[in-house]
């Protein structure tokens, strides 16, 4: 009988044994800590995402709104003869042509120059242009003829005439008003390209382009550091 009691006691201890909580706790902390970070790493990824979606919407809104941009110039340029918008360069055509191994622009082409500048910086002037104009280079360019380091000179001459013709204060041919001329010393570069990019002619070569540059996302635009007066010295027009 004490025996039958003794077994009967053994296993109601296993039994209790078996039912302690202990290991019931153990797992149900363990599928906590699990949903837990099933739940944290779905909030990071769900972060990223939105962050990389956020940049991706940013940079199309950029696009959108530079191709707005140069949309509005290509409609300019289209009122004008001769003059097209390649991409984001301005090409004049054989309105702003060159002699051979002269840097000169006669008359003809100072009134296109003075009348068609102020309409593109009416366009730098608007919301869009505001927001994403970086800066309008000057390009200029040479023909085949004579050795790299003369032509390159040769193509930033050409170029720096037509900042010449810009900036000319009256009474020039059609002089800016003050305010264009001072964005045309905050916004134009000058740039000389020698004889690359040549065209089917040594007269076709001898050009002028314009080419915009835009800014980049979360780029800042720097205030201009411009000297005090507008007009420049060494603008001989009538020297070749």
């Amino acid at each position: 009988m004490a025996l039958f009691r003794s077994a009967a006691i053994g296993r109601k201890k296993s039994d209790n044994d078996a039912e302690s909580p202990f290991w019931i706790s153990f797992a149900d902390q363990m599928t906590a800590l699990m949903v837990l970070f099933l739940i944290a790493l779905t909030v990071a990824l769900y972060a990223v995402t939105e962050k990389v979606s956020e940049a991706e919407q940013q940079k199309a809104t950029r696009q959108q709104e530079i191709t707005a941009f140069l949309q509005r110039l290509r409609q300019l340029t289209e009122t004008q003869t001769g003059i097209t918008l390649r991409g984001t360069a301005i090409d004049f055509g054989d309105r702003a042509r060159f002699e051979h191994n002269s840097h000169r622009i006669n008359e003809a082409q100072s009134r296109l120059l003075s009348s068609f500048a102020p309409q593109v910086l009416t366009l730098a002037r608007d919301p869009l242009g505001q927001r994403w104009l970086k800066r309008i280079s000057v390009v200029g360019f040479a023909d085949a003829s004579g050795n790299y380091l003369h032509n390159l000179n040769l193509s930033l001459q050409r170029s720096e005439r037509v900042l010449c013709v810009l900036l000319a204060p009256p009474p020039s041919i059609e002089p800016l008003s003050e305010s264009d001329r001072r964005q045309v010393r905050e916004l134009f570069i000058v740039s000389g390209a020698s004889f690359n990019s040549q065209k089917n002619s040594p007269e076709e070569s001898r050009r002028i382009e314009l080419r915009l540059e835009f800014f980049d996302l979360d780029e800042a635009r720097q205030p201009p550091a411009l000297p005090g007066g507008l007009v420049d010295s060494h603008c001989p027009l009538d020297k070749s």
